[in-house]
């Protein structure tokens, strides 16, 4: 099984831009890729071209109405199969509570339809805050990609996460993968190798080998609606999420 969450706590870390061009990265390798927005804001399907109208056509369908998450898919132009996110999300925590079956909604509504195979990787944005949504994306997910933005409070917040996971591990009867990676690097900052020791240290094998360095490329992209690969497909942006994507493979983490 392929599916991969992209969560922080922390907003400003690279979560969106990761899990965009990450499932871009794996749509280009010849992949039926979905990417599923979990995140009220909607930017994920806001850059891939998508603005939904209502809830119904979105992600919160599935907690509303059951609806297959097969009859919720957008195709996007940059290749993505998207299942939006609508403002409407916000309010999922107090419409169904935190009981299992809705915090495990998404991962039933994956398994019922078979998504998250080889031939059809799952990426999961997530919104930055432990709730409904994220906790769908965790129970769901085969592993969790935290990005780390060169920062001490982005490492404070991963840090939160792995306690949040830990204490998450005994419901689930199962140890939750996860790869941090740290996003706006600058290898010449003393704070972006402060911050990669801080990382190696606390997590081990478990931060990525990639770095994402900072870019202008994956900057303007987003304002552009545009993936990286689509705005600047020769740029260090594209070669670092090709790299992430090649790791992951490498590691196991996607089939």
């Amino acid at each position: 099984m392929t599916i991969i969450a992209v969560f922080n706590q922390k907003g400003g870390v690279g979560k969106t831009t990761t899990a965009l061009n990450l499932a871009a990265a794996l749509a280009r390798s010849g992949r039926l890729t979905y990417g599923i927005d979990l995140d009220p804001q909607a930017q994920f399907s806001s850059i891939a071209g998508i603005t939904a109208n209502s809830g119904d056509d979105t992600v919160l369908s599935l907690f509303q109405r059951n609806n297959p998450l097969s009859k919720l898919v957008t195709d996007s132009h940059s290749g993505i199969k998207v299942i939006p996110a609508h403002a409407e999300l916000s309010k999922v925590d107090a419409l169904f509570g935190k009981g299992f079956n809705v915090v495990n909604k998404l991962n039933t509504g994956l398994k019922a339809e078979n998504l998250g195979n080889k031939e059809n990787p799952v990426i999961i944005d997530c919104c930055p805050m432990i709730g409904v949504l994220s906790l769908n994306a965790i129970f769901a997910c085969d592993c969790l990609v935290v990005p780390i933005s060169a920062d001490y409070l982005s490492a404070k917040g991963a840090v939160q996460i792995d306690k949040t996971l830990r204490a998450l591990e005994p419901v689930l009867k199962r140890r939750i993968n996860r790869k941090y990676l740290l996003t706006r690097y600058d290898g010449r900052r003393n704070m972006s190798l402060d911050i990669l020791r801080m990382a190696e240290e606390k997590f081990g094998a478990d931060v990525c080998k990639t770095r994402i360095a900072e870019n202008v490329s994956l900057a303007e992209s987003p304002a552009l609606n545009k993936t990286i690969f689509q705005h600047a497909p020769s740029s260090r942006g594209a070669h670092d999420y090709d790299a992430l994507m090649n790791e992951l493979l490498s590691d196991g983490i996607i089939e």
